[in-house]
């Protein structure tokens, strides 16, 4: 079963569509759910909870374009969220079209691991492989864009940076009828980076679809996902002392600890891993529900929209995934093995490869006490995830989880108040007495004040399977690990008319599971603390310049195996304006720093980063340039990166470079290039 599903996605995917088509082309006939007197519907918009309205007069927010010829209304919305936005058009940000945050920090070049330099625990309750340092490039269900659009959208992405890094995304979405919505997204990365066995790839593909019946009471919901991370790993340089004596000014020069030993050919368009880390994933999702509730209908002009208000859905979601994590050297060399990692290779190539599928089926019963209010309502559901593992051939295993699941969200019709409220508890099966429980609520203070945030989050754990001896990545344990449980606690207070946001995060962890070395996990058992405090701001400084500031303050107690820069902050200097009708520029210099600690070491045979405290990093602020552009539906981001590298005493060379860890260095001056080309067909 598991065989066809795998083999026949695709044809699974085409299928969907027909039947939706199918469904479509029977509702139309059918009176109830008629538009009467159809033609020229111009005049109708979208309101909060996405029925029809009559569109205000004046101009659309909404709207590109030309309103008349080329217009379209567009918005979308995340999977399991109501919340509609809009497409963002703005550029003054870089990192807003770049999938990497800007306080994440990676192994040298994009697409290699990458760890946040905030505290960030994993807050998932359940199963979990244990393999988390390519998440941040994943398509995922809780980033998956729902759209709605009254025309064909494409968007065309292309990004060019130094030797020869590429990005290229593609986004296509339309409705085929008012009420069946699909689109397809692709993603690809290649970057060689600067170090011999360092290219790294990572190749993203999706594909949605929404369709409701005419008469609103059926609907679905339909992702497919499909990562893959490949990324060689060369566990950084033999002597760091040699960048300082390059004949070229050009690490690539120089020995790295993995990897083939001599000159090797830097390959542009090489996605190859010879010794690195290879993780595949692929997953489909599909929910649908039924709802009982009441008709109405509206009226506008000499159209009659017919509407319907949910009661009480009954909903069915069925999650399946496959997920390969595989470490391979083809070309090992036994004494670097042991020299650098204090590993014994055994045979002629180095192979640990893990694989999962989970197949879960949920089953949930949805209350909507407003009837005009689909943003309010009280959710419950139990269920039912069946896992298998093979480990190489040497050993596999099944086991299964029964948990239960309850939600409640009330954003109220009036906009000022949003509660959400959510827990999982698991009652059997290999993670029983595991659960995560959320709530956050958001209240309005007015236009003046702004809102204030408080939340709370509280997640019981059990160990990742990373740390199970039946893994095949070597890792070493001591004892069996208790569950680790994380409390936190956040407030936000924003204030979008004077341009600032404050922010608090306060963690409580027990049994806290961490890596000390290249191969061994332990845990904290004690209990320690971590206060994170931030602050945004954006200063007018005159009519076209602005000063864009990001501040971050972390600090722990008790004394955990956890390092965190003290401060992290970003800060922009920027002149900003409309020119020339059609030009929008955001051009000026960009800073990030962090205070200097003792930053985490990286294995690349388990793919974890590890805690050590016997080397401080002590990095210049990184400098970047840029020039953003849009011109109506086109946008450009021009980079000049790592400025600070420039080193005076070697005249115009930008070989001071900063370090990710002791041995990996960042790049040195960096130049990215990036086109941004929407259309509406």
């Amino acid at each position: 079963m598991r065989l066809l599903l795998k083999r026949n996605i695709p044809i699974f995917l085409l299928l969907l569509c027909a039947i939706a088509n199918s469904l479509q082309a029977q509702n139309v006939g059918r009176k109830l759910t008629t538009i009467q007197n159809s033609g020229n519907q111009s005049n109708v918009t979208y309101d909060s909870q996405g029925r029809m309205i009559k569109r205000s007069s004046g101009k659309d927010s909404l709207q590109r374009r030309d309103e008349n010829a080329d217009s379209i209304t567009i918005y979308y919305r995340y999977f399991d969220s109501t919340r509609l936005r809009s497409i963002d058009s703005s550029i003054n940000d870089f990192n807003t079209r770049f999938p990497m945050p800007w306080q994440y920090r990676y192994l040298g070049n994009y697409g290699t691991a990458a760890q946040s330099l905030l505290f960030n625990p994993l807050m998932k309750a359940g199963f979990d492989p244990g393999f988390h340092q390519y998440d941040i490039y994943k398509f995922t269900p809780e980033n998956t864009r729902f759209y709605q659009t009254t025309r064909p959208y494409t968007e065309l992405g292309y990004l060019l940076g130094s030797n020869a890094e590429q990005l290229i995304n593609v986004v296509h979405t339309q409705n085929r009828q008012s009420n069946f919505n699909f689109s397809i997204e692709y993603r690809f990365s290649n970057s060689p980076g600067i170090l011999k066995t360092q290219n790294a790839s990572q190749n993203n593909f999706r594909f949605t679809s929404h369709y409701q019946t005419l008469n609103k009471r059926y609907e679905f919901f339909l992702v497919y996902i499909s990562n893959k991370s490949a990324s060689s790993e060369n566990g950084g340089l033999q002597d760091k002392a040699k960048l300082n004596s390059l004949a070229l000014n050009d690490p690539y020069e120089l020995e790295t600890r993995l990897g083939q030993p001599g000159a090797l050919s830097r390959n542009p368009f090489n996605t190859t891993v010879n010794t690195g880390n290879i993780y595949k994933e692929s997953s489909i999702l599909f929910r649908h529900h039924y709802d009982i509730g009441s008709r109405d209908s509206l009226v506008l002009d000499s159209v009659t929209i017919q509407l319907f208000y949910p009661r009480l859905r009954g909903e069915h979601t069925l999650r399946y995934s496959s997920n390969s994590f595989n470490f391979l050297d083809l070309y090992p060399d036994s004494s670097r093995y042991l020299k650098y990692f204090n590993y014994t290779v055994q045979g002629k190539t180095v192979s640990f490869k893990d694989v999962w599928r989970n197949f879960t089926n949920e089953f949930s019963l949805i209350s909507f006490p407003d009837k005009k209010n689909q943003s309010q309502f009280l959710k419950v559901g139990i269920a039912v995830q069946n896992i298998s593992g093979d480990f190489d051939t040497v050993a596999s295993t099944r086991f299964y989880n029964v948990y239960g699941l309850g939600e409640y969200r009330n954003r109220t019709r009036n906009q000022l108040w949003d509660i959400e409220a959510n827990g999982q508890l698991y009652f059997t099966g290999r993670n029983t007495g595991d659960y995560a429980a959320f709530i956050s609520m958001k209240r309005v203070l007015g236009k003046k004040l702004g809102n204030l945030t408080l939340g709370f989050q509280n997640v019981n754990r059990s160990p990742s399977f990373i740390l199970n001896p039946l893994s095949r990545f070597p890792v070493t344990t001591q004892g069996s690990f208790a569950k680790e449980n994380t409390i936190r606690l956040f407030a936000q207070y924003e204030n979008p008319r004077n341009a600032w946001k404050l922010g608090a995060e306060y963690f409580a962890v027990t049994n806290y599971m961490y890596f000390d070395s290249f191969f061994t996990a332990k845990q904290e058992a004690a209990l320690f603390n971590v206060l994170h405090l931030s602050a945004e701001k954006k200063f007018r400084l005159s009519k076209n310049w602005n000063w864009y500031t990001e501040i971050h303050v972390q600090q722990t107690t008790g004394q955990p195996p956890l390092n965190l820069p003290l401060l992290l902050t970003r800060n922009r200097i920027a002149f900003e304006g409309n020119f020339y009708t059609n030009l929008f520029l955001s051009t000026g210099i960009e800073i990030r720093y962090n205070t200097n600690y003792n930053a985490d070491e990286y294995s690349p045979l388990v793919g974890q980063y590890f805690y050590q405290n016997t080397s401080t990093l002590s990095n210049r602020p990184d400098i970047n340039a840029y020039v953003n552009f849009r011109i109506k539906s086109f946008k450009g981001f021009f980079r000049v990166e790592n400025l600070n590298t420039l080193n005076p005493g070697e005249g115009f060379k930008f070989n001071k470079l900063n370090f990710v860890t002791r041995d990996t260095p960042y790049t040195g001056l960096w130049i990215r290039f990036g086109l941004w080309w929407t259309f509406v067909n």
